[in-house]
Formats: C-alpha cells, sequence, structure tokens
C-alpha cells in the first residue's frame, strides 16, 4: 500500500505564496497539487514487449557497446587515410555479420557494407558513388576527410555510462534502446489506479428514455477516454445519486484507488453533499479558480486516494481535467520527464473576447493560412457546448491579465491531439 504524508494538506497548501482559495490562479492551483502528491513507489518486472507506455523504475545501465564494433556507415570501401592519394586495390569484401579476416597492407582497399566491421588497419570508408574503378585498382576523388563514415564502438550506448533514469515513459524508441542492450525485462512503476463517478440525480444513462428535467451522463464518456488515453487502470462506479448514504458507499469504495475524480457537486448552491462527506471521510479543499470555463473545483484526499472533484458542466470537466487532473496523475505515477502539454504561438484569425482577471481556454481551431499558423475559436464557447470541443483540435489559451485579442495579434495554443 502506497503511504502518503500525515501532513495536512490545507497547512501545506496554506505556505504557497499567493494561494487564495476563493481566487486561485491556475499555476498555483498546478503547484498546490504537486505539492501535496507523493508518487507511487511499487513497482514490478515487465517483459519488454508489455512495457510500452509505462514508467521506467530503474536506471538503464549499458553492459555493452552499441555498437559493440567499429562499423561502416555506408557502402563503399574501407581504406586507409594515408593511402588514399594513390590507388588502391580490392583484396576482398566486409559484410554485416560476415567480417574481413585479413588486415589492409599500404596500398590495399576492401569492399565494404553498411553495418559491417570495419578490417583491421582501416580507418575510414569511401562511398561507393565517388570511387572510379580501373581495372583491379580503386581510385579515391580528393575531399576525403579522416575518420569518416565510421561509426565507433560505443558511440551511441557506452558500457557503464546510464541511458535512461527511473521516472521515464517507455516509448517505442526506449524499448528499442533497451533491445538493443540485450535486455529482455526491465523493472517499471505499477499502473496507477483511478476510480471516478458522476453525481446528480438530474442524469440518466444511455439507452434509456429521458425523464423531464434528466439529461444523458456524457461525462464519465469523456473522463473514460480521457484516463484511458493516460494508460492508468481505471475503476468506473457509475452514477451515484445526490444522497449522503450512496455518496458515502461510493466514497469508500472509491478510495482503494490511488486516486479519485468526480464530476458534480463542487458549486456553491447545488443540491450535493460533497462537502460535508469529504470532510467528514477526509481531506478537501474547495477552490474558486480564476479561469473559464471551470471555475469551482475541489481537491484533496480521501484515505490514501487523492481527490479531484471537477464541475458538471461537459467542458468544463474536460478542460479542468487537462489543465490540472492530467499533470497532477502524471506526477502521481512517478513520471519524471516534462510531460506537460507545450504552449506553442498562432496568430488570431479573429477578434477573441476576453475579460482581465482570469485564464480562459477558448476551444479553437488551428490551421494553416499561406504559411502562416492561425487560430479560430468553434464558435459558442458556453461550458456546457460540449460540441465546441469535438470540433477543436486546440485550445486557445488566454493569460491571466490579457484583455480582448485583436485580429493579427500573437495568441499561445495547446494542441489536443496528442495530448495524453
Amino acid at each position: 500500500m502506497r503511504k502518503i504524508g500525515s501532513v495536512p494538506i490545507s497547512q501545506v497548501v496554506s505556505c504557497l505564496d499567493g494561494y487564495d482559495p476563493d481566487a486561485l490562479h491556475v499555476e498555483k492551483a498546478r503547484e498546490a497539487m504537486r505539492a501535496c502528491i507523493t508518487p507511487i513507489s511499487e513497482t514490478e518486472q515487465v517483459p519488454v514487449r508489455a512495457a510500452l507506455a509505462r514508467v521506467l523504475a530503474e536506471e538503464i545501465v549499458p553492459r555493452i557497446n552499441v555498437p559493440s564494433h567499429d562499423n561502416s556507415a555506408m557502402d563503399g570501401y574501407a581504406v586507409r587515410f594515408a593511402d588514399i592519394a594513390q590507388p588502391l586495390k580490392e583484396i576482398g569484401t566486409a559484410l554485416a555479420g560476415k567480417p574481413f579476416g585479413g588486415t589492409l597492407a599500404a596500398g590495399q582497399c576492401v569492399r565494404i557494407m553498411t553495418g559491417a566491421v570495419m578490417p583491421a588497419g582501416s580507418d575510414m570508408v569511401v562511398i561507393q558513388e565517388v570511387v572510379k574503378r580501373e581495372g583491379e585498382r580503386i581510385i579515391v576523388p580528393p575531399g576525403q576527410k579522416r575518420a569518416q563514415n565510421v561509426r565507433y564502438a560505443g558511440e551511441d550506448l557506452k558500457i557503464g555510462v546510464p541511458v535512461l533514469h527511473p521516472g521515464k515513459l517507455l516509448r517505442p524508441a526506449e524499448l528499442g534502446l533497451i533491445a538493443s542492450l540485450g535486455i529482455g525485462e526491465l523493472r517499471v512503476r505499477r499502473k496507477l489506479r483511478v476510480a471516478f463517478f458522476s453525481t446528480g440525480d438530474e442524469l440518466a444513462s444511455i439507452g434509456t428514455a429521458l425523464k423531464e428535467g434528466e439529461v444523458y451522463d456524457s461525462n464519465r464518456y469523456t473522463l473514460h477516454g480521457m484516463l484511458e488515453r493516460l494508460g492508468v487502470e481505471i475503476t468506473d462506479l457509475g452514477v451515484v445519486r445526490d444522497d449522503p448514504v450512496q455518496l458515502e458507499a461510493a466514497f469508500h469504495k472509491a478510495a482503494a484507488a490511488d486516486a479519485i475524480v468526480t464530476t458534480g457537486g463542487v458549486s456553491v448552491g447545488e443540491a450535493d453533499f460533497v462537502r460535508a462527506l469529504t470532510a467528514k471521510l477526509g481531506e478537501v479543499l474547495f477552490w474558486k479558480i480564476a479561469m473559464r470555463p471551470g471555475r469551482p473545483m475541489a481537491f484533496g484526499r480521501i484515505g490514501d486516494a487523492f481527490l479531484f472533484g471537477l464541475p458538471g458542466n461537459p467542458v468544463a470537466v474536460m478542460v479542468t481535467f487537462y489543465q490540472f487532473v492530467r499533470d497532477a496523475l502524471l506526477h502521481l505515477s512517478g513520471r519524471r520527464d516534462d510531460y506537460a502539454i507545450p504552449l506553442l504561438s498562432a496568430t488570431a484569425a479573429e477578434n477573441l473576447r476576453k475579460v482581465p482577471g482570469r485564464t480562459e481556454y477558448q476551444r479553437g481551431v488551428l490551421f494553416r493560412d499561406n504559411n502562416v499558423w492561425k487560430a479560430r475559436i468553434t464558435g459558442q464557447q458556453g461550458s456546457g457546448v460540449l460540441r465546441s470541443m469535438a470540433e477543436a483540435n486546440c485550445f486557445i489559451v488566454l493569460e491571466h491579465e490579457r484583455g480582448t485579442v485583436k485580429a493579427g495579434e500573437q495568441v499561445a495554443v495547446q494542441l489536443m491531439e496528442g495530448v495524453a
């Protein structure tokens, strides 16, 4: 079982400069979460083929050089630099996996293929396209450089020099690198366990007929999709009604996970019991974040599980997940490489309305116009308009102090495709 610190979350975050739960800046909310979260430490041994998208839990230190021998980077002729001003006699061939067995003497060369071991006595390779043949003699043109087209032993990976560190996300390139060292199994962090549920009497399950005042629960499907892309183990606890007994049972069950994500029940004035229950079961802070959409949010822990209470509006759920929960879960999973969604620059294709004093995440389309990357919004930007997310390929991020943007000004964008 993962153990977390006994210091109250409220004590940790209250020490942060600029912490104001009633007007919390976006960056300060991220800082507060990260300060409170202790990454999981449990690991497991897995085959390389099963390690894709897992978090490395050990240092990878080569026990062999890669490449293991000096070899040719090109098809051509292995020669001695000291001899290239004279015609050279070809005395054999070196193939990948089938080295030339002799040693080059003065005035000699060996036909060599890419990846083949450099013959003893040779120190460079001349590519086959530039040489001229006169009978059994090879003529090397001027302009060649010493040691050209040679890959040296250990040039890529060297014995004893660490190449991958704990906390690294394992992508196809890392798996290939590990396999090139002859490693068949490695230690990774166990998968993060995340439980989630929606709250509200107005929510109906898909496949049922809507009653008056009901809406279909779309949030669980967007949440499931976003969590699935993070590679975590998911427990879907469904829809929990606004009933203290049901909510308490759901929180107890969800607390077996590493993290709990809920939607709904965090706004002031809602008919909910979340605030009272979380105070009873653990420690949860309720924030008003200076952002749009997604102002109300809860963060804390119940038992050993960190809780992220998101708003109920569909767009606000997705925005707060990508801006806060995603990074927090990746930190909790043990990731140490840079996993923040990068901010890119684009030109505003139209005027964008904005009120200073909050960070806004407008749903946009990034497109190319005469070799200039531009961004426009997807239309109506209400926090309940899920279509604005479905039509978007980026967030247009308008900074806290910024006001209305004029067409032609530069804006920051975050791409949605590839966001994990």
